[in-house]
């Protein structure tokens, strides 16, 4: 210890025990860390040694509150807890400036003329379409559906019939003895209850084939069975399949037959009927004007019981059937009957060459008038062929298109046979 210590030197008389040196190493001393580093104890004990000897000179105490400085700024950083506050706030600072500076130089809008980023559209799948029969909005699909003629009776004792109140179009006219007969067009409904199914004529095969159409019926005139077999026809006659239809017991033959259109549907499906393909009638939204100028329309086709008259109703745009002087009912529901557009055909009327049964002239033109949204508007029909789709323009000679719904078109012999009063 000798060789290491430095020079004794007697106290001076400035230096007291309260001297400012000895004031530093007591405060020192109270900081001393609990751990030295072993490069810093050797001074330390050197320090110490001299201290209890009495013999400390300026230099080494100077040399050792250097040391306790150094050692107190490495391991206990003055003022520790605000440096790493403001350390942290620091990081915060420049993390958050890095993001923003990634942002806005790499999500910025583009510039002009640069090309717009790309949008991702979802396709929307429709569920419904327009009906070609009808002009309705329908599930999609009804389309692809088949289209099936019935021809439902109109006598007395046919009354109240099943299933027209859900045809789409309706074609009326005489069969015998001035008793009308319906032919009634199916694709967009299904009623389960139709009926009483009739025998056709052939007249009827043209205002249905357009359609390409199936025809039940309970049989025929000679010539319609025989046109049915030579023109192609699809059939799908009660003769042939009577489990398609039924005889009810709450009527008498012949007025008894019924069948439902999901039970032809099966029969058509059963023979390859599966679609049609046509020409639709041109169809519109409704257009009504606040005041109708054909409010009441008659149409005289046979007789008192035959002959038919409408009465618009304003609310539903639609034309209230009678006929006999009664309303026009459906048998299942009880509602009146209520086609959306009535149409008139003046077409020439006769006796087949049997000379017992009643002929039209189906193919050529005529006078008609059509009656939608309160109005009437005169026109032409026309019809090239048997199997060709009918034509309806105005006066001056531009495409009538009729409100989506029920059409009804009757057959008159003469345009002095239809009537309308404001």
């Amino acid at each position: 210890m000798d060789d290491i210590l430095p020079p004794k030197r007697k106290p001076s008389a400035l230096t007291t025990e309260s001297s400012p040196d000895s004031d530093v190493m007591a405060k020192n001393k109270e900081k001393e860390p609990d751990f030295i580093p072993p490069e810093a104890a050797a001074d330390l004990d050197i320090a110490k040694a001299a201290e209890s000897a009495g013999e400390i000179t300026d230099e080494p105490k100077l040399k050792i509150v250097k040391k306790k400085r150094r050692l107190n700024f490495d391991l206990h950083m003055p003022h520790g807890r605000k440096q790493w506050i403001i350390t942290v706030i620091t990081i915060i600072i420049l993390l958050g400036g890095g993001f923003c500076a990634y942002w806005f130089g790499f999500h910025k809008a583009p510039k002009a003329g640069a090309p717009a980023p790309a949008t991702i559209i979802k396709k929307i799948v429709p569920t419904t379409e327009v009906s070609n029969l009808s002009g309705l909005i329908v599930p999609i699909g009804t389309n692809k559906n088949p289209v099936t003629a019935v021809q439902i009776e109109n006598s007395l004792d046919a009354r109240p019939q099943a299933g027209l109140k859900e045809a789409s179009i309706i074609f009326e006219a005489v069969a015998e003895g001035g008793i009308t007969r319906f032919n009634a067009i199916f694709q967009d409904t299904a009623p389960d209850y139709v009926g009483p199914v009739r025998s056709l004529r052939p007249y009827y095969i043209d205002w249905f084939w357009p359609f390409d159409a199936s025809i039940a019926h309970v049989g025929g005139s000679p010539k319609a069975l025989n046109d049915i077999k030579s023109l192609g026809i699809k059939d799908i006659d009660q003769f042939a399949n009577s489990g398609s239809y039924d005889r009810i017991k709450s009527r008498y033959a012949p007025h008894n037959v019924y069948t439902s259109i999901a039970r032809l549907n099966e029969l058509e499906k059963s023979k390859g009927f599966t679609s049609a393909d046509y020409t639709p009638f041109k169809r519109k939204k409704d257009t009504k004007i606040e005041l109708p100028t054909a409010k009441a329309i008659n149409l005289n086709i046979s007789s008192f019981y035959y002959n038919v008259h409408y009465d618009y109703d304003v609310a539903t745009n639609t034309y209230l059937r009678s006929e006999g002087s009664a309303p026009h009912k459906d048998d299942k529901s009880g509602t009146q009957l209520q086609p959306k557009v009535v149409v008139a055909i003046v077409m020439s009327r006769g006796i087949d060459a049997d000379g017992e049964h009643t002929s039209y002239t189906t193919v050529g033109t005529g006078n008609m008038f059509v009656f939608q949204d309160g109005i009437v508007t005169a026109g032409t029909w026309a019809k090239a062929g048997r199997k060709d789709q009918w034509t309806f323009t105005d006066v001056n000679g531009k495409a009538i298109a009729f409100n989506a719904g029920q059409t009804w078109i009757t057959m008159v012999d003469a345009t002095g046979s239809v009537t309308y009063t404001p």
